[in-house]
């Protein structure tokens, strides 16, 4: 599966996920737009790092995931939405086998924005003045720390169009300006 996190502006990016045989799926505008690093490409870096196979983006390469497929792409409307029926069953089927993957996606994701932001000299939000990371979570964090210093700057020199693409769950990166 590749994923590809597009500037489509601005302040705009989108997420776009091609699956081999698939229509492309894409979320756009996404959320979380920021010109360090955007929440999602922090999703996908956290995950790749950590092996999660339910999180995100583990669920997205196995049919799943709350990507739509792409209603520009040329192709039969009946097809995209039986597409779209199948997709949300084996979303619901991946989600009850998550054993927790989601929810570590969330707490690292979130856990190592902040702490990149703050070490960047980025802004952080308000809530996350004066947290610290528990000890016990020192060496995951760094390791996803390491990817983010790896992919922001090539994130903040891209001009509108440009992208980032990934091949699922590697995190070596292919830029297209």
């Amino acid at each position: 599966m590749e994923v590809t996190f597009e500037r489509t502006g601005e302040r705009r990016y989108a997420t776009v996920i091609a699956l081999p045989g698939l229509n492309p799926r894409r979320w756009d505008p996404a959320p979380g737009f920021d010109e360090n690093i955007p929440h999602d490409l922090v999703h996908y870096l956290a995950e790749a790092e950590l092996g999660l196979r339910f999180g995100v983006y583990g669920r997205a390469a196995a049919g799943g995931g709350g990507f739509t497929a792409m209603t520009d792409t040329p192709g039969d409307p009946r097809r995209r939405t039986r597409e779209q029926r199948r997709m949300k069953k084996r979303e619901a089927s991946l989600a009850r086998a998550d054993r927790g993957d989601m929810a570590r996606s969330e707490y690292f994701a979130g856990l190592c924005d902040v702490v990149w932001r703050h070490r960047a000299g980025a802004e952080t939000p308000g809530w996350a003045d004066g947290k610290s990371v528990p000890p016990e979570d020192l060496p995951t964090v760094d390791r996803i720390l390491n990817r983010l210093d790896e992919s922001a700057p090539l994130w903040r020199d891209l001009p509108v169009g440009g992208s980032l693409t990934f091949t699922w769950p590697d995190t070596t990166v292919n830029v297209n300006r």
